[in-house]
Order: structure tokens, then C-alpha cells, then sequence
């Protein structure tokens, strides 16, 4: 097992006042915690993707923890969360998803302490400067319409062809000044499906 190489971390906080001349009190706050890491199968096809796996796994705590720390708030006042990865043009989207998927979700719950609902991923191949929009929805009710989001971030440079860009999203509410899909549940969407 390889040891796990970052190269940098960046955090960003985005905070929403005015929507469309509208105060929005308290303000909306969304964060992303980003880690630019050494992907240690750039160049090569495995079909073991187990130390990839192990690296989401710390990423998904460490990621949460500065992301919540950024915020400035308690893991309870988390609303919304989401993930994304962008890996180096020397890897490949299966990479991301082994970041991502199998461990990165339960360290980062801990994180929050809780959260019933799947976390919204995306990920892509692309180089250094490109951006990505990270989903965000309610960390514990799925169907929650309001929440139905995405923040849009990049880290400056990376990722190299031999990098991924780990990205764990957060937010302290929904979409300021929501008023679509408001009082739907589960079982009205699905019955329109």
C-alpha cells in the first residue's frame, strides 16, 4: 500500500446576502474543502484500485473536518453535502470513483455526525485549472427539493496529469430564496415519475 502524497490543500467559503435584491438573513454558506493528491495509478491500468480506496477513506474525514471548520459552525448546523473528484489527465474517471465511493462516505459522516442520505458525487478526466460543480443535496432527506444544489470550484494548476483533485462540499442551508418543490415528499415525485 502506498503512503498518500498531498500536494496541497485548499478550503473556500462562499456566503450568499443578496439574492436579486433580496436580503437573505442569515446568509447561506457554502463550503469546499479541496486536497490535490499524488494518484498512485497515473500511467497505468490496475484492476485493483485498493490504495485509491484507503486514500478516500482519510480523505473523507479530513476534508470534512476542514470543511466544517471553514464554516465556523457545529457539524449539526451542516444542511447539505456533496463530493467530486477531478483526476489528471494520466488517470482515469474509475479512479475518481474509487476515491470517492466505497469509503469516502462513512469518515465523513462521522465527521457530521450523521447523514441518512447518499451523497451526490461527480467526477471527470481534465487538466490543471478546470472546474467542476460539486451537487450538493440534504445530508439526511433526499427528496428535500430546496436543497437540490451545486457549487462550482477549482483549484488554480491542478490537477497535474498525475493528480486527482479531492472535493468534499458542504452548506448551511438551501438554495437562497427556494420556492420550487416546496411541501413535495418522496411519494409525490414518485408518482409523477
Amino acid at each position: 500500500m502506498a503512503t498518500m502524497r498531498v500536494r496541497r490543500y485548499r478550503t473556500i467559503v462562499d456566503e450568499t446576502h443578496i439574492e436579486i435584491g433580496r436580503d437573505i438573513s442569515p446568509p447561506v454558506r457554502y463550503c469546499a474543502a479541496m486536497a490535490v493528491i499524488e494518484n498512485p495509478y497515473a500511467g497505468r491500468y490496475s484492476e485493483d484500485l485498493a490504495e485509491l480506496e484507503a486514500i478516500g477513506a482519510t480523505m473523507g474525514g479530513e476534508l470534512g473536518r476542514r470543511a466544517v471548520a471553514a464554516l465556523g459552525a457545529a457539524p449539526s448546523a451542516v444542511t447539505s453535502y456533496g463530493k467530486a473528484a477531478i483526476v489528471g489527465e494520466a488517470g482515469e474517471r474509475e479512479h475518481a470513483a474509487a476515491v470517492m465511493h466505497p469509503t469516502l462516505g462513512k469518515p465523513l459522516r462521522e465527521v457530521l455526525g450523521g447523514g441518512a442520505a447518499v451523497i451526490p458525487s461527480a467526477k471527470k478526466v481534465a487538466g490543471p485549472g478546470t472546474s467542476i460543480d460539486v451537487p450538493l443535496h440534504n445530508k439526511d432527506d433526499a427528496w428535500s427539493f430546496p436543497h437540490f444544489d451545486a457549487m462550482e470550484v477549482s483549484v488554480t494548476g491542478s490537477p497535474k496529469a498525475d493528480e486527482i483533485v479531492v472535493i468534499v462540499a458542504l452548506a448551511d442551508g438551501g438554495r437562497p430564496q427556494h420556492r420550487v418543490g416546496e411541501g413535495l415528499s418522496a411519494s409525490d415525485v414518485l408518482l409523477k415519475d
